[in-house]
């Protein structure tokens, strides 16, 4: 895989050029010894050449293969977005983002190892950028190499990769305002393997909200995350007396028919990593969440 850019600025090293580029130490020692190149102008060059204005500028990277354990898992992808470097899938109900103890095969990640292979894409390794818990739906992005994986990640440090979320409460909906931001610290709860708390020792954690609709007994909010904690939305709102419906690990209303916790990832904002351009991706509410509000 090819990148090239042209030098515009002042004179500089071409290892400082490249590393504006988002071109990590790590990714330089990949091209170096694994039989990638870097080339000015179409000659070989090394990190030491100093550029000058209208060089342009390539690196190639060696294909990353796969990894082997990782199993390919044939089941449904319902693609929304896909180009050479970034995958964005909507994730059904109970189907775990990643494998795991508990879930080792039949994750999302198997099922896109799957969809490479059958695509014989020469890039399988699996680069996950956004995780969604096993019973939330909506859209979930995939890196399809590492240098796109590198760039999003510090799109996701720095703010600019923003995730939109429905989630269906219930419970004190009467005392939510209009809108609002939960800046409540999450820890683990040490009683739980899994579950997570309100905690003043927890990481930093926020969550912006706006109550879309109310009805006498479910609340239709739309969130963004500032923060990614494990479970934060739904600790969250359980904090403030507004469990998600169908929640059961966070005191949710079981009992209106949804079997899962009422979460939706509707939206992902973010910038191109390579062409730059913002893409602003939406997926519709799943049916089960649809047919609540109706």
């Amino acid at each position: 895989m090819e990148f090239t850019w042209v030098v515009k600025e002042s004179s500089s090293l071409l290892k400082t050029f490249l590393k504006q580029q988002g071109v990590s130490k790590k990714l330089l020692a990949k091209i170096k010894f694994h039989g990638g190149l870097i080339l000015v102008n179409g000659e070989e060059k090394t990190v030491r050449y100093q550029t000058q204005l209208e060089d342009n500028v390539t690196i190639v990277i060696p294909d990353e293969g796969e990894h082997e354990t990782m199993l390919p898992f044939s089941g449904d992808l319902d693609i929304v977005y896909e180009d050479e470097h970034l995958l964005i899938v909507n994730k059904p109900a109970n189907v775990a983002s990643i494998p795991a103890q508990y879930h080792p095969n039949g994750t999302m990640a198997n099922i896109v190892k799957h969809y490479y292979n059958e695509k014989k894409y020469s890039n399988r390794i699996i680069h996950v950028v956004t995780r969604l818990d096993r019973d939330t739906t909506g859209l979930m992005l995939f890196a399809k190499h590492g240098f796109a994986h590198a760039m999003l990640d510090k799109q996701l440090q720095d703010g600019r990769l923003k995730k939109d979320y429905l989630a269906l409460v219930s419970g004190k909906i009467n005392e939510l305002n209009d809108t609002g931001i939960i800046n409540l610290p999450i820890g683990r709860d040490m009683s739980s393997l899994i579950k997570r708390q309100v905690t003043e020792n927890g990481q930093q954690a926020m969550t912006e909200y706006k109550v879309k609709s109310v009805s006498s007994d479910i609340a239709l909010v739309d969130i963004r995350l500032h923060t990614g904690r494990t479970h934060q939305i739904r600790v969250h709102f359980s904090a403030i007396g507004c469990p998600l419906l169908g929640d059961s690990m966070y005191g949710g209303n079981c009992e209106l028919g949804v079997t899962r916790q009422a979460l939706h990832c509707r939206r992902l904002e973010l910038d191109h990593p390579f062409t730059n351009e913002r893409l602003v991706i939406n997926q519709p509410l799943p049916q089960d969440m649809a047919d609540l509000i109706h």
